[in-house]
């Protein structure tokens, strides 16, 4: 996932409003990179650099993994976008642009894979909610059918998250396109009834559903199992060698990381981002994204495996948190 802005946060929103997010239509614009990657090698090689699974029984899927480091740690997440073997799109957070195109142009022979650079041209649009299938369909860019369905739309792209393989992500679907063709959907969207919104709305509902993003729950000694790849559906164990592979399945298989992603909840408002978290006089932990909910503070915070769920710990203002399991928001429509 992408947060709005990079670094631990808080945002605010009211219960109202929150549930107005899970339950209408909100258009979020997204600045992401975008990348096109197509060549008779496109599949197997992207195949050996991310951690998802691109396989699949027929053309027009969404996946959602990363990019490691031989050691292990995430550099940077993607959307990607499976149009054909021979053509995808991948979706990256802005401050992975420059990282990605290094090491495509590195690891990417152009004549089998050749990377195209749409990040100026082409825009990308999350889309929250239970009505987005409605207002999808009434603005003419209907919901693909599929689990996780990738269909072309008049010039744009359109990807589901439904059936998705793990906890479901916090936007029931992802649009993509040129500039151009994009805003005029986002006017017809509007003008139909869905809600013009923030990238901060989808940040709220990541915090609810426990999905972690880059520079925020994210860093450069983040591993996998950390942030919760397993729950979400971002990491295979069975589609062969990707880099940092080796470590992944080590951990996996044999041991466990000594961190763990988890919800914290506390009355009152939100403490500084990046604040320690304590048990037993001992740093145990860092509260990262926050969500302000009136007069309680929910949020996502990376602590020490050893600390259960339902236990009380102390923030660095000497408030009391609780410990609670991911996701929050796993009733919701």
């Amino acid at each position: 996932m992408t947060a709005a802005q990079a670094g631990p946060r808080a945002i605010a929103r009211t219960p109202d409003a929150l549930d107005a997010l899970a339950r209408g239509a909100t258009v979020v614009p997204l600045p992401l990179a975008v990348f096109e990657v197509a060549g008779p090698g496109a599949f197997a090689c992207l195949q050996g650099l991310v951690t998802c699974d691109l396989r699949a029984p027929a053309d027009g899927v969404l996946s959602y993994g990363a990019l490691l480091t031989p050691k292990g740690m995430i550099t940077c997440d993607y959307w990607v976008l499976r149009l054909a073997e021979s053509r995808f799109v991948l979706l990256a957070p802005p401050h992975g642009h420059a990282a990605s195109l290094e090491l495509f142009r590195a690891r990417l022979p152009p004549r089998l894979a050749k990377v195209t650079d749409r990040t100026a041209e082409w825009a990308t649009r999350a889309l929250l909610g239970a009505g987005t299938g409605e207002a999808l369909a009434a603005a003419g860019a209907p919901l693909p059918a599929g689990a996780r369905g990738v269909e072309p739309r008049d010039g744009l792209l359109v990807a589901s998250t439904a059936g998705w393989r793990g906890d479901a992500p916090p936007m029931v679907a992802l649009v993509v396109g040129p500039a151009a063709e994009v805003e005029a959907l986002d006017a017809r969207l509007v003008a139909g009834g869905a809600t013009a919104g923030a990238p901060d709305d989808l940040d709220a509902l990541r915090v609810r559903r426990g999905w972690p993003a880059l520079g925020a729950e994210i860093d450069e000694r983040t591993l996998v199992q950390e942030v919760r790849y397993d729950e979400i559906g971002a990491v295979a164990y069975d589609k062969g060698c990707f880099i940092g592979q080796e470590t992944v399945a080590r951990l996996h298989f044999r041991g466990h990381t000594n961190r763990r992603m988890v919800a914290l909840a506390w009355p009152g408002a939100p403490v500084a981002p990046g604040s320690a978290v304590r048990r037993d006089d001992k740093d145990v932990g860092s509260v990262r994204t926050q969500l302000a909910l009136g007069e309680r503070t929910e949020a996502l915070a990376l602590v020490r495996r050893e600390v259960p769920e339902g236990e009380a710990v102390l923030l660095e203002d000497g408030r009391t948190a609780v410990l609670r399991p991911l996701p929050a928001a796993a009733g919701e429509g």
